[in-house]
């Protein structure tokens, strides 16, 4: 029999009140479409930052803040969640979340400086984060345990969709009106969502005593550790990491936000997130977990428009169009992933999702200009479904088996973890991108010489097509040197694709750590 600190009274009971409520279930998509757009802003914005530099007459440097600023503020508000959750309670927590994100969407379409535009970007990630871990813990506290696998797949399909289709939505919204509309288009549905939960949800009741015992040292401390953390993997691949000011004073500034946190959380009488839950071994494996498969679902929502982008010279809009691919198979198979979660030992289920996407990655190491939508599509089907089947029995894994009155908090670290993996694997990615594109123009320039047939052949091809437009060697040249400069980049994506790769099939191995869970959608089963 499962253990009883594992189930919360709800999850023991008999089927005949295992039924969920209509009034229960409306109010819980309501959160989860609260969770999608905040998520979804993540990555909204990506493919329109060059109409949005335009619009505010910004510079390069300063339009990247507006994913930065949203970030950085996004990452430290979710853990503080849990916290939060616990004193004001779901549906306080939820409604303020949610008008905050509505309203500071609304300062965004307004903004007319970039200053203003950075500022209003962080108020947004910080309030709206608060709507992310509130949905993970709600469905593993408030529904019983049989209905896991219906509620399951619904969190895992959203947290996974929203940063794919990210870029799809964003370019569409900006080509047929304009860049103001990423942000005006959440006002009407979050002034829904927000009336939506304050009339409906009672999941739980607010503890306001806690806030008595705020720890504004701890949160002084967590914000400078995971809001330099963020920056430096941000900016550091472009800036060769501590060889930039900013980013060695941001990584000192961290590192001692680091030790001063970790100290604290461990001595405060009521810490502001308590990583003791780490002690669960599910719990820590899962995030382990959580966090590595962050980097393949923001890593590939990243490297594919920008392959797009550069080698084939996509405009946002196409290249929405080409990544839509994945997110289809993701809607489509989460209904296939819940009902074998009723069915099949969910370890299995993960080591499959991570050998699928490992499969994915692998078909793209030989990867050559000229790929296109049709070359494009099986890899992208296979990350697709890798990425419901990895993520969705993983949230099961390391969050349903958590006593519920743990979940609130862990919720946040295991979101918290998903977003870390995204930060590292897009820093990793660029700094393998920016090194082997070195390693590979410098090894192709080494072989352009005049012994060289194939090279000989392209130039005087070159000159021959220049003929009568200037001077035909030097512009033969430089077109030459275009061609291996665009081989060579073409070359370091194969290279990122091959390290994905080996990293996700190692990855498989790790699920073997995994306890076997109890019998996850009824009594019976024996927890280890």
């Amino acid at each position: 029999m499962a253990n009883a600190t594992t189930a919360s009274p709800a999850m023991m009971a008999d089927p005949a009140s295992e039924r969920i409520a209509p009034k229960r279930l409306f109010a819980f998509i309501i959160m989860v479409f609260g969770m999608f757009m905040s998520i979804l802003d993540i990555q909204i914005v990506s493919a329109s930052l060059s109409e949005i530099q335009a619009g505010l007459s910004a510079s390069s440097s300063e339009v990247s803040w507006v994913q930065t600023a949203y970030l950085i503020a996004e990452v430290i508000a979710i853990p503080l969640s849990g916290f939060l959750s616990r004193a004001f309670g779901t549906r306080l927590l939820f409604a303020i979340s949610a008008a905050g994100f509505t309203f500071s969407s609304l300062l965004c379409g307004f903004a007319t400086t970039i200053e203003e535009m950075i500022l209003w970007r962080a108020l947004q990630g910080f309030l709206g984060a608060g709507m992310i871990p509130t949905v993970f813990a709600s469905a593993y506290t408030v529904f019983p345990r049989s209905k896991f696998h219906i509620v399951g797949p619904i969190i895992g399909l959203v947290a996974t969709l929203a940063p794919t289709v990210g870029p799809t939505v964003g370019g569409y919204i900006t080509d047929l009106m304009s860049w103001n509309w990423l942000f005006f288009i959440n006002v009407v549905p979050g002034i829904g969502i927000t009336l939506g939960v304050w009339a409906l949800v009672d999941f739980d009741e607010p503890h306001f005593e806690l806030l008595d015992r705020f720890d504004w040292w701890g949160l002084l401390f967590m914000a400078g550790f995971l809001g330099t953390l963020e920056y430096v993997l941000e900016e550091g691949p472009q800036y060769e990491w501590l060889q930039d000011t900013s980013v060695a004073i941001c990584a000192a500034i961290g590192a001692v936000s680091a030790i001063a946190f970790f100290v604290r959380v461990f001595t405060a009488a009521e810490p502001i997130v308590n990583l003791r839950t780490f002690s669960d071994r599910n719990f820590a494996v899962g995030c382990t977990l959580q966090f590595c498969i962050g980097i393949g679902l923001y890593g590939l929502t990243y490297i594919y428009p920008r392959y797009l982008a550069e080698v084939r010279g996509y405009s946002a809009l196409m290249i929405g169009e080409t990544m839509f691919v994945s997110g289809i198979t993701m809607f489509l198979v989460a209904p296939l992933v819940g009902r074998l979660m009723a069915k099949l030992d969910m370890r299995y289920m993960i080591a499959f999702g991570l050998i699928v996407f490992a499969i994915g990655s692998y078909q793209m190491t030989w990867i050559t200009r000229d790929y296109d939508f049709y070359e494009l599509l099986m890899p992208q089907i296979l990350r697709g479904i890798g990425m419901m089947f990895a993520m969705v029995p993983t949230n099961n894994v390391a969050l349903g088996t958590l006593a519920p009155e743990k979940v609130k908090n862990a919720s946040g670290l295991f979101n918290l973890m998903r977003n870390l993996g995204g930060a590292v694997g897009l820093a990793v990615i660029n700094t393998v991108l920016n090194n082997r594109t070195d390693l590979h123009i410098t090894r192709l320039q080494e072989r352009m010489t005049w012994g060289n047939a194939t090279a000989t052949e392209t130039l005087t091809m070159l000159q021959q097509k220049f003929q009568g437009l200037g001077d035909s060697a030097l512009m033969a040249m430089k077109q030459l040197s275009q061609i291996v400069h665009r081989q060579a980049v073409v070359m370091s994506f194969g290279d990122a694709f091959f390290m994905l790769t080996l990293f996700y099939l190692c990855l498989s191995v790790l699920v073997t750590l995994l306890k076997r869970p109890a019998s996850p959608f009824g009594s019976g089963g024996d927890a280890h």
